[in-house]
């Protein structure tokens, strides 16, 4: 049935790591042996004024840095790829926390040097949570770092991964010779030779071959002997199933600025990593194989196309057959929509389909409809779970320092809110906006976008505030209520869509405002 081997061939995985681990780079060789590319964008080259493929935005190319996670879809031999480059930095978290919802499996990147990182252990933990396979990529070989092992023993008691390596370098750092791929029993050495923008690589199906030794010489094939055998009695048997339970976790290593290891990578992750999965609603267990269409918006962006001040809602397929020009229920909303030109992504470029299948990332132009979260059906009234939002961090005044262009100001702000980059709160004593963020770069994004996107100019003022609590009064005692609205009358504020916010200046004063209004409940979410 074409309906059950459409959703066979898909394959949605995200890419995540500690910043510079080469997880931007190693997205781009995937894509170019697979096909998609022609030629790797330079990352951080100065020289070569190229930009990575998945970093569209003009501030990731000036950075070299993501701060957005970017959508790529492309086919290789027969199955349908979806790449969720994911942003690695820690200011940028919550947008790949939202990203881990919607993907099917993860590659996490390591750096040979620096090892395992702090945010690679908290993004690791989230999807140890929602039990999703994980492979393990080693970036870097060509420059030196720790040993093979000491690495594999670090990722196994830092991360608390049961890991098997199914490639092997040979050799490390001034020394890197290649890999020998354990998976494929092969050789892949480098070479001098470069051909649109692939190295050469010379292949050997055995460690016997007589060129092979003397290409790296007898000591490092005996070398290399002794640690694969070290390898077969040390660790694990590769078992698929136990990969797709999250037991088990291969290890691959590689460098992928050389090429050397990404195309092993490649083949062994359309072999064994999972097709699209089941996703809990609120009411019960969602299956991909069921006739009936369902999806939820993990990711919304506004101007993915400046000149045309487009925004964009990311929806992930989850069940059924969605189709252009038929209607669907928006189920927060209560109505049924019509989209007449869904999208793919490859990055910022854009593709019209007609049909797409669980696992898809569909990109629904929208006009403010949607919020992260918000689930789309055929009919039938369901929340999915596991779309987390956040409690600022850090907050700020924003200042309008060009009053002509309040309009863009407003304009820019609210979608850009509506991002999730950071949250906007309007203060009940003098309705001042004051912009809350988990991290102290998005103030630097928010503030470049709002002049290259919007035209529009902004600087921030600090405030102090510890921590933007949601109050829900509801079933609170009139008095209480009353008494506290007067008395923290300056510390109120609302949220953009109307939800009452005590923002508290110290620790010390929201333990004592939740003690002495005990009958008022504060949480650190609007999604209570």
């Amino acid at each position: 049935m074409e309906f059950l081997n459409e959703i066979d061939r898909r394959r949605t995985f995200g890419i995540i790591s500690h910043p510079d681990a080469g997880k931007t780079t190693l997205t781009e060789k995937l894509l170019l042996f697979g096909g998609a590319i022609q030629e790797a964008g330079a990352v951080k080259s100065n020289k070569v004024k190229k930009a990575a493929t998945s970093d569209f935005m003009e501030i990731e190319r000036q950075r070299g840095i993501s701060v957005t996670t970017s959508v790529l879809a492309f086919n290789y031999c027969n199955k349908k790829i979806n790449i969720l480059d994911t942003p690695g930095h820690k200011d940028f978290a919550e947008d790949t926390y939202r990203t881990l919802s919607a993907v099917d499996s993860v590659i996490v990147v390591i750096d040979v040097a620096k090892g395992v990182e702090e945010q690679t252990k908290k993004l690791v933990e989230v999807c140890r949570m929602r039990s999703i396979p994980i492979i393990v990529f080693i970036n870097k070989l060509d420059r030196e770092g720790k040993d093979a092992f000491d690495l594999i023993d670090e990722i196994e008691i830092k991360l608390k991964l049961n890991i098997t390596p199914l490639t092997f370098p040979i050799g490390m750092g001034y020394e890197f010779k290649g890999i020998f791929n354990i998976w494929k029993n092969k050789v892949e050495l480098i070479s001098d030779k470069k051909t649109n923008d692939k190295l050469d690589k010379i292949i050997y199906n055995s460690i016997e071959n007589e060129q092979l030794k003397n290409y790296i010489g007898i000591d490092l094939i005996g070398k290399l002997k002794d640690e694969i055998e070290l390898i077969t009695e040390v660790y694990p048997k590769f078992k698929i199933k136990d990969y797709l339970s999250g037991k088990l976790q291969p290890v691959f290593f590689g460098s992928a600025l050389k090429n050397l290891g990404v195309q092993d990578l490649l083949d062994c992750f359309i072999d064994i990593a999972p097709k699209p999965r089941s996703k809990e609603c609120d009411t019960r267990l969602v299956k991909p194989e069921e006739k009936s269409f369902s999806g939820f918006v993990f990711k919304i962006h506004a101007n993915m196309d400046p000149k045309h001040r487009d925004r964009v809602a990311f929806v992930k397929i989850v069940s059924g057959v969605f189709k252009k020009n038929t209607p669907y229920l928006h189920v927060r909303k209560n109505k049924m929509y019509k989209f007449s030109s869904p999208n793919t992504f490859f990055a910022e470029k854009k593709e019209i389909i007609n049909t797409s299948y669980p696992g898809d990332i569909v990109g629904l132009h929208d006009t403010g409809n949607f919020k992260i979260g918000d689930t789309l059906t055929e009919g039938e009234k369901i929340k999915f779970k596991g779309i987390p939002s956040f409690s600022p961090e850090h907050f700020r005044y924003i200042n309008n320092k060009d009053p002509m262009k309040t309009k863009q100001l407003e304009k820019g702000i609210i979608q850009l809110m509506d991002e999730g980059v950071a949250q906007l709160f309007f203060l009940n004593l003098n309705n001042r906006k004051i912009i809350g963020a988990v991290g102290l770069l998005q103030f630097e994004v928010i503030q470049y976008r709002l002049l290259n996107e919007y035209g529009a100019k902004c600087d921030f003022e600090n405030i102090n505030v510890y921590k933007a609590c949601w109050v829900d009064i509801e079933k609170a005692d009139q008095i209480e209520i009353d008494e506290f609205k007067k008395i923290k009358q300056k510390f109120l504020a609302n949220d953009k869509n109307g939800k009452l916010v005590y923002l508290a200046d110290s620790y010390f004063s929201l333990e004592m405002t939740k003690e002495k209004y005990s009958s008022i409940k504060f949480y650190n979410s609007s999604e209570y």
